[in-house]
């Protein structure tokens, strides 16, 4: 049977289904949005903002729509400097207890493998308390990097930052400044020039 892993952050998920499926992967708080049912529950919403205090958030939605209804919902509900944001690829298929898949096709938290939810949790900067590990502080990509590599302000922006989001199995519904934000937190600049994604400036020759 496979060992869970300890982290410290708290996780907040959309479901009861991703609940159980999370909580045989790692061994911390895990909380339930109900869906939208957040919108209008203070109670756990003020849960939420503490354990952000006190442990810190993670943030693990599914990659459709609702799930960044919700996500977004939460970065302005609750100090967004103790929220961290973890993404889940963005796969097509169903749960298998469902009996046809989701309004836009795409596996949710629930569907994901313990392997894939680890990752996530890593890229998006989860304490693993079982390890020590040092975290070297890396370049940010910044928008000029963006605009550099022709995903910003141009006619073809917008279909190469498409074409990129599908490469790396990102979700489709990205804003420019979200692209921004979760390749950061996922990637970084010197892993995404090693990708040919971007293109290494003169000052960083």
């Amino acid at each position: 049977m496979r060992a869970m892993v300890r982290i410290k952050e708290a996780v907040v998920v959309e479901g009861r289904y991703d609940k159980n499926t999370l909580s045989q992967v790692v061994d911390t708080v895990i909380l339930e949005t109900a869906g939208f049912g957040i919108f209008k529950d203070e109670e756990r919403l003020y849960l939420l903002r503490r354990l952000a205090k006190e442990r810190g958030l993670i943030v693990l939605t599914d990659s459709d729509g609702a799930g960044f209804v919700i996500r977004n919902y939460l970065k302005g509900a609750v100090d967004p400097s103790l929220v961290k944001h973890a993404y889940i690829p963005d796969r097509p298929g169903k749960e298998k207890r469902k009996r046809r898949p989701g309004k836009e096709g795409k596996l949710g938290v629930e569907g994901m493998s313990p392997q894939v939810l680890l990752e996530a949790l890593r890229r998006g900067g989860a304490t693993f308390l079982d390890e020590d590990e040092t975290v070297s502080a890396l370049r940010p990509i910044t928008k000029a990097d963006l605009f550099a590599a022709g995903l910003s302000g141009t006619p073809e922006a917008s279909a190469r930052r498409a074409d990129l989001l599908k490469r790396l199995e990102l979700p489709e519904r990205l804003s420019p400044n979200a692209m921004l934000e979760v390749l950061n937190v996922l990637y970084g600049y010197d892993a995404l020039v090693e990708m040919g994604v971007l293109r290494k400036t003169e000052d960083q020759m």
